[in-house]
């Protein structure tokens, strides 16, 4: 056994980023992952610096050690292929919304028939009980939507505007890989399969309300949203005498040691903005201001030496090269370099969490539109001859090993 989710298999049915995020979690961690695609392939394939057609740097990073088939579901002959492979799976995710699902014949219903312990997975744009259920979603509209492009301006920003992240699809992606963990689990005590909704609107709500609902928690209102520190257009690295470095003094030990390593222990006491953890929240503005003067009289290596010998938390400001090369990531070898067949030497991120008794395996390189697809088919069953047929009828794309 290699990975806790060796054994697990997942129909993915999945697109763009959420979706593909959730299941390259469950395959870093061990599911067989079949990645079931149009015979255009999936969006971002197509999009972002790439050496050849098709293999753009996102679909690389996000398909990392699942299996491509292509299959036009349109078609009957694909649908039935799509039912057959549900029948023998334990998950089905798609991020298609459920109405287009039902369409398709590949609605909730439909694969619990062919397969009563499936475990199917809706990653959707919004709760299906409320009147956005058949609204599109993306990241764009849903940032905007739970308010991440108001809190942007507050904290600084001329205008509003959305954080250079996919945070919305990412977000989402992570509840949806711990939804799908935590239903197989339920299954292996009810013996029962069930159908699961991971809605965008509700899990990002969540994750900004948590940190910003503020004042408007109570009933009624004791205050304004935001949380006063997240907020603070102080908030950001600090210049230094030579470049930036990101610091955060936090607790009474933090400001204790940084008053005494920088020449004026009394301070602590005599700054009541500073002497209280309650104090320093009325005034977090103010105080990272005032940390911000102080920064600019000394060089980042003289900031980080004092620092590291007071244990005040920093990090350096880096670029995406520096993080690659960050020599953290040398040592744990979370950042490597992996040989693909086509697109030649890549760099590749490995697990983030790390495991005694089930430590996943390595993953194979992201596949090329279709590359798996005779071989899935004759696993469930077609014979060559169905394949060929299938392909001759544009239900299947047969991709080069």
């Amino acid at each position: 056994m290699s990975g806790p989710l060796t054994g697990i298999r997942v129909l993915d049915l999945t697109t763009v980023v959420l979706g593909p995020y959730a299941t390259q979690l469950l395959a870093e961690l061990g599911a067989e992952v079949i990645k079931l695609e149009p015979p255009e392939g999936d969006n971002m394939r197509h999009v972002g610096e790439m050496r050849h057609p098709g293999m753009g740097h996102i679909h690389l990073n996000l398909n990392r050690g699942k299996r491509s088939l292509v299959l036009d579901l349109k078609k009957p002959a694909a649908r039935e292929a799509a039912l057959r492979l549900a029948a023998q799976s334990d998950v089905l995710v798609s991020n298609v919304r459920p109405a287009a699902m039902k369409r398709l014949g590949l609605g909730y219903e439909e694969v619990a028939s062919r397969n009563p312990r499936i475990v199917y997975v809706s990653a959707c744009g919004f709760s299906q009980k409320g009147p956005y259920a058949d609204k599109p979603a993306y990241d764009d509209l849903i940032q905007g939507a739970t308010a991440i492009p108001w809190l942007m301006e507050r904290y600084g920003e001329p205008e509003p505007c959305f954080t250079p992240v996919l945070i919305a699809d990412r977000v989402t992606g992570l509840h949806t890989a711990f939804a799908i963990s935590t239903a197989l689990y339920a299954r292996e005590r009810t013996g029962k399969g069930q159908a699961i909704e991971v809605p965008m609107f509700e899990s990002v709500t969540q994750f900004v309300l948590g940190d910003h609902s503020g004042g408007l928690t109570f009933v009624p209102p004791t205050g304004e949203a935001g949380y006063a520190r997240v907020v603070s257009r102080h908030r950001r690295p600090y210049r230094t005498k030579d470049g930036w470095l990101c610091v955060l003094i936090y607790n009474d030990k933090h400001w204790k040691n940084f008053f005494a390593a920088t020449g004026d222990p009394g301070r602590y006491e005599r700054d009541e903005r500073f002497s209280t953890h309650a104090a320093r929240g009325r005034n977090f503005g103010a105080i990272y201001a005032w940390v911000g003067e102080q920064m600019k009289t000394r060089t980042t290596a003289e900031w980080r030496a004092l620092f590291d010998a007071a244990d005040i938390p920093n990090q350096p400001l880096n670029s995406p090269q520096e993080l690659l090369d960050d020599p953290h990531f040398a040592a744990t070898g979370f950042v490597r370099e992996e040989h693909h067949p086509t697109e030649g030497r890549l760099r590749a991120l490995g697990v983030p969490s790390g495991w005694s008794e089930t430590p996943p395996e390595t993953l194979f390189p992201a596949r090329r539109l279709g590359e798996d697809s005779s071989a899935i088919l004759r696993e469930a069953g077609f014979s060559d001859a169905e394949i060929a047929a299938m392909a001759a009828g544009g239900a299947t794309v047969l991709g080069e090993r």
